[in-house]
């Protein structure tokens, strides 16, 4: 049993900290640990393996990088796109080894804000909870986004039937409203809101199916690879290459999903980096595979303005949409799995953000019957319908992608300070060669923000803000440190 958490002894009124103390105030790890699962009327329930908590991780990731964000990535790198995905994919794996220690150090929810909360204090905690709501929240909106694309190929192979453009699509794009995109994310709601233990087993069935889809593709676009679409190699030379790495670092969102069911699986400390590790692995080689037998079946300038590309390219192949059909199936199924994943995986951030005091606490409200914080998926879901509804995914992706890296960064430095700071500290899992790679790591992620478009950090500067803003006028006053101090 873990040890409960040590009181906090009010200070006196002279001892009490000035403002910048307050910022920096830290949670100890043992407080994080010893306060993990309980919630507002109830706790989370530990019942995930670490196969389940791997499904977990390869549902959040795998599927709307490889199926519709290729098509975008493609033109911005040629033939060398599979360079691109090996980029961010180093990229992700620097990330994932820090992931993978702090995991096993601090199983809890929190995911990177918690091991920003113990080691850089309160307001970074803040600023990279902040930055996983847009992580996790708006990658919800701009995945389910993608999933109206593939329905439509699914629907017009097998009942000759589209949806409407006027409802399948956001403003800014032919459209008034994406009411497909919308759906999957309700759908999603109501899966989740039926307890850990059963959407994890509903994750795994749709984790299955996706993988042998893309297996499926592999199969069969290997027979129609021409020699000649790989050359030239990299027509846009290296920038072009790390323009599409940077785009397709939003394939990799999600592989540290596992690390916000930290309190709900049977055994955090091991099954957690193991998780981690293996559904990166998983998900590398897949990726890479698609695209180098994508690249090789289609033109490299066919790509652009190519919805479903990878259903297009098994239609072109067979020369019967029977396949394409299949594909379609298989991306539906994968998108929404993803939607369902990353949902999870944002409300159980909010659910220690809210645990803290720094969010209202409503989303730390745990239903005693399901122990699911039913309320906080209701919310959520709304919030990322509405985005998904209206917002054109391009912008998502980026913005997206920008909020990740900042966050993966934290857990970089995050791992270098609780390695100095708590050298002694049981880890059941230890970043090689140190402090290299956390450097490399947290080098990587910011070479990979900067090659983002300006826009998008203008995005992100607002975002930001607003964050800020929040903390200061909520937040940083009823936080449960700072009640603790009065």
């Amino acid at each position: 049993m873990l040890d409960a958490a040590p009181p906090v002894t009010p200070q006196p009124e002279s001892e009490r900290p000035n403002l910048g103390n307050r910022l920096m105030r830290r949670k100890p790890v043992e407080q994080l640990v010893a306060e993990g699962g309980q919630g507002d009327g109830g706790s989370l329930r530990r019942s995930l393996t670490m196969w389940q908590l791997t499904m977990i991780s390869i549902g959040a990731t795998l599927g709307t990088g490889i199926f519709v964000v290729l098509g975008e990535a493609t033109p911005l790198a040629g033939p060398a796109v599979a360079i691109s995905f090996v980029i961010a994919g180093l990229t992700a794996l620097f990330s994932a080894l820090s992931y993978a220690e702090l995991a096993g150090s601090i199983p809890v929810s929190g995911s990177s804000y918690s091991y920003s909360y113990a080691t850089m204090g309160e307001v970074i905690a803040w600023i990279c909870g902040w930055c996983l709501v847009l992580e996790y929240g708006v990658s919800v909106a701009a995945v389910a986004v993608g999933w109206g694309e593939y329905l439509n190929e699914l629907l017009d192979g097998t009942i000759g039937v589209t949806i409407p453009a006027s409802v399948s699509a956001p403003l800014g794009e032919g459209g008034f409203i994406n009411l497909p995109a919308l759906i999957v994310i309700l759908l999603a709601m109501v899966f989740l809101m039926g307890g850990a233990k059963e959407s994890a087993r509903v994750n795994t069935i749709m984790v299955v199916i996706k993988i042998a889809t893309l297996v499926l593709f592999c199969a069969i676009g290997f027979m129609g690879i021409k020699a000649g679409n790989y050359a030239p190699l990299a027509p846009l030379g290296v920038t072009g290459i790390s323009a599409a790495a940077a785009t397709l670092f939003f394939s990799y969102i999600g592989f540290d999903a596992a690390s916000t069911a930290g309190e709900e699986a049977k055994n955090p400390k091991k099954d957690l980096p193991r998780a981690i590790m293996l559904s990166l692995l998983i998900v590398t080689v897949l990726y890479c595979l698609v695209a180098l037998v994508a690249v090789g079946a289609m033109p490299w300038q066919d790509f652009e303005g190519t919805e479903a590309a990878l259903a297009q390219i098994m239609k072109d192949v067979t020369g019967h949409s029977f396949w394409g059909v299949v594909l379609a199936a298989g991306a539906v199924v994968a998108i929404a799995s993803v939607v369902f994943a990353v949902l999870y995986g944002q409300t159980r951030i909010l659910f220690a953000m809210s645990r803290d005091g720094l969010v209202p606490k409503v989303f730390a409200k745990v239903d005693e019957r399901t122990g699911t914080p039913k309320a906080n998926v209701v919310i959520v879901s709304l919030f990322c319908g509405v985005l998904a509804a209206f917002i054109p995914l391009g912008e998502l992706a980026n913005a997206t992608s920008i909020g990740t890296l900042f966050a993966f960064a934290l857990v970089n430095v995050a791992v270098v300070i609780l390695r100095y700071k708590r050298p002694d500290m049981p880890r059941t899992f230890r970043v090689a060669l140190f402090p290299v790679t956390p450097i490399l790591g947290f080098a990587f992620c910011a070479y990979m923000m900067f090659s983002l478009p300006g826009k998008t950090w203008v995005y992100f500067g607002g975002w930001m803000i607003a964050g800020l803003v929040f903390y200061f006028l909520y937040g940083m006053r009823r936080s449960s440190l700072a009640t603790a101090e009065k």
